[in-house]
């Protein structure tokens, strides 16, 4: 079945979440494969705001002989990426050790960066759940300085929620 977006491109960010959000709900309605899932949430929120980056790192055991755990790259749009990422390194692995929702307006000050691309200049990367444990992030970049805030921090963790229903 075909889907489409009805794209808000006028209104407030905040408008723009508010009219994506039910259209995200509905897309994912019905559908249990995690992947599909966030492979159209990732394609939503990049037609919606046209973001530089915006895709999905999901914890997976690490095959090397010291094992552990480490994020490896999941569903994206956007130029190629970083494909895994050590827990506290960076972003998106101190998003994860952290388990918070990190805000980075200049991710040069963010000290051990990992400049997957040097036309990133800020990010957002919120935590997300299955059955209370943290299966992956959300990873955003943006090539503008200062591009996020705590409205992009609501409404995509109200996205995010849609994948540990």
């Amino acid at each position: 079945m075909a889907e489409d977006l009805t794209i808000a491109k006028t209104g407030s960010k905040e408008q723009q979440y508010q009219s994506l959000i039910p259209q995200i709900e509905a897309l994912l309605y019905g559908e249990t494969d995690q992947i599909a899932n966030m492979a159209n949430i990732c394609a939503a929120l990049k037609e919606q705001f046209n973001w530089f980056w915006v895709g999905f790192y999901l914890v997976k055991n690490d095959a090397t002989p010291a094992g552990g755990q480490e994020l490896v790259l999941g569903p994206f749009q956007g130029p190629v990426a970083c494909t895994r990422i050590k827990k506290g390194k960076g972003v998106c692995g101190s998003s994860w050790l952290k388990n918070e929702i990190l805000i980075v307006p200049d991710v040069d000050e963010f000290p051990g960066h990992i400049a997957c691309a040097s036309a990133s200049k800020s990010e957002i990367v919120l935590p997300v759940y299955q059955n209370g444990n943290i299966i992956g992030v959300l990873d955003v970049d943006s090539e503008y300085l200062a591009h996020f805030d705590e409205v992009d921090g609501k409404y995509l963790n109200q996205i995010i929620k849609f994948l540990d229903a």
